[in-house]
């Protein structure tokens, strides 16, 4: 086995999701310690998403016994801004480190959405997903009025790798961050 370790430039980058084969592992901040990142060797894909920056993408090759370095690193999207308008949906989610898809977009990670922080987002119907490998995914939908608070709160069942939603287990559906 190699390992990878990921290093974020900023909060936005230590908060990013990351994908590695298209395969979810959780956020880059947590990727350390007893949740390092160890592959089999060879060349591995690795993508970084946050909502409204662009993606990163990887490709690196692992050797064994070897530990690679990868500064992350994502721009701004040309023109994103947060909605003018916004509703607040706070996310108590166990484990935190689901990942938090609204209408299809990453969103980030479920802790980052609990607490003293929520999600703002238009107001309006969404449809929510969480999910992490190894879960059942947990889908709602929401219908937000302006300057609305509202929480969702949840524990995922354990299950099988086979019944995480396909934007866990692949990325290849996952349609750019807005």
């Amino acid at each position: 086995m190699g390992e990878l370790k990921l290093k974020g430039a900023s909060g936005v980058e230590k908060d990013a999701g990351v994908w590695i084969d298209g395969t979810y592992v959780g956020y880059v901040r947590e990727l350390k310690g007893d949740k390092k990142l160890l592959l089999l060797p060879g060349r591995h894909q690795i993508t970084v998403r946050q909502s409204g920056y662009s993606d990163f993408v990887r490709d690196v090759v692992v050797e064994p016994g070897q530990v690679q370095k990868v500064q992350v690193a994502m721009p701004l999207i040309p023109g994103a801004r947060p909605p003018a308008i916004t509703a607040e949906l706070k996310l108590t989610v166990d484990p935190g480190r689901a990942a938090v898809f609204v209408d299809d977009n990453y969103a980030g990670h479920a802790s980052e959405f609990g607490g003293h922080h929520s999600l703002l987002i238009s107001p309006g119907k969404h449809h929510i997903r969480v999910a992490l490998a190894g879960y059942q995914t947990f889908e709602t939908e929401v219908s937000l009025l302006t300057g609305q608070k509202s929480e969702v709160k949840t524990e995922l069942l354990k299950g099988s790798i086979e019944q995480a939603s396909s934007d866990i287990k692949k990325d290849q559906n996952i349609q750019k961050d807005q």
